[in-house]
């Protein structure tokens, strides 16, 4: 049976139709708890089963008719808030597929039309070493032997690692093809277009950038620094496509987001132990690797210009 005609079909055995009449907290109050209900009518019957095990012989015929129930009041509900079942069925399976589903998002890099020396380089290493200026630690990025942007630090009362926060950065140009901040340490500002130059590699998408970075550091942290977690919330994945949704990385998927987030985590928890390391980022291979410890720890004088 095709989805809106039962939705249709099932109208006509509703109680509480929409009337001039009728408060309209009515309307809706009634099948919101008829489907709380029946949703717990389910779960009865699962702890029935769970209980009595193949002494419940009905569970199959019960299960088949609290779904029924479970749908009629979907259905209901659809049409009083002027939704069709067909309409409710795409949405969510393209919320799945965005979440869940492979080869969703283009494959091709954000950058692949842009100048090459404009690009992000395909496959670079980034080393974050120690220094120590002026007798305090911090940690200083570098590409090919040339120092990647400012030193850091946690920037906060307590050692967090946030100091290395810049592999965040990195798992997003992995997997994603994306970050401002690392294009604009890179060098690699797309000046030849200059919308482009603003809106994708300016400012305020540096800023975003960096937010996604330090609101995903506060939910690990809650969440023991994803350490074994393989899935995120799905709020936190739909504030990023929001907060996301006018940048060139919209057209992203969630589970994009998810596995940048998730391997930008797992390299950072290594380069964190080890107080630095060498990482490694192919966009090709959509990998970012830690290739082990920085080289040395250096120590200066005076402050780096």
């Amino acid at each position: 049976m095709d989805l809106n005609e039962y939705q249709k079909s099932a109208q006509e055995t509703d109680r509480v139709p929409v009337r001039e009449n009728r408060s309209a907290g009515d309307e809706l109050m009634v099948p919101l708890l008829g489907l709380a209900g029946e949703a717990g009518e389910l779960l009865s019957e699962y702890k029935k089963h769970l209980r009595d095990g193949e002494a419940h012989i009905l569970f199959p015929a019960r299960v088949e008719e609290e779904l029924g129930d479970i749908l009629w009041y979907v259905a209901n509900l659809a049409t009083k808030f002027n939704m069709t079942l067909e309409q409710v069925a795409q949405s969510n399976l393209k919320k799945t597929q965005d979440r869940w589903g492979e080869g969703q998002s283009s494959t091709q890099p954000l950058d692949a039309n842009d100048p090459e020396e404009q690009r992000f380089p395909r496959h670079f290493v980034v080393e974050l070493r120690e220094v120590t200026v002026k007798g305090e630690v911090k940690i200083r990025g570098y590409v090919d032997g040339k120092p990647l942007g400012d030193d850091l630090t946690d920037n906060a009362y307590d050692a967090d690692g946030y100091r290395f926060h810049d592999v965040f950065h990195l798992g997003y140009v992995a997997v994603l093809g994306w970050s401002p901040v690392v294009r604009k340490l890179m060098g690699r500002k797309r000046k030849y277009d200059k919308v482009k130059d603003e809106v994708e590699d300016g400012g305020r998408a540096q800023v975003i950038d960096e937010g996604i970075a330090a609101l995903v550091f506060e939910y690990a942290e809650k969440h023991d620094w994803l350490e074994k977690i393989e899935d995120l919330d799905y709020r936190l994945l739909r504030t990023i496509k929001g907060i996301t949704a006018y940048l060139e990385v919209k057209d992203k998927t969630m589970k994009d987001w998810r596995d940048a987030i998730l391997v930008g985590f797992r390299v950072w928890r290594q380069v964190r132990d080890a107080n630095g390391g060498r990482i490694e980022v192919d966009l090709n291979a959509k990998t970012l690797r830690f290739l082990g410890p920085a080289s040395t720890h250096e120590e200066e004088t005076v402050t780096p210009p």
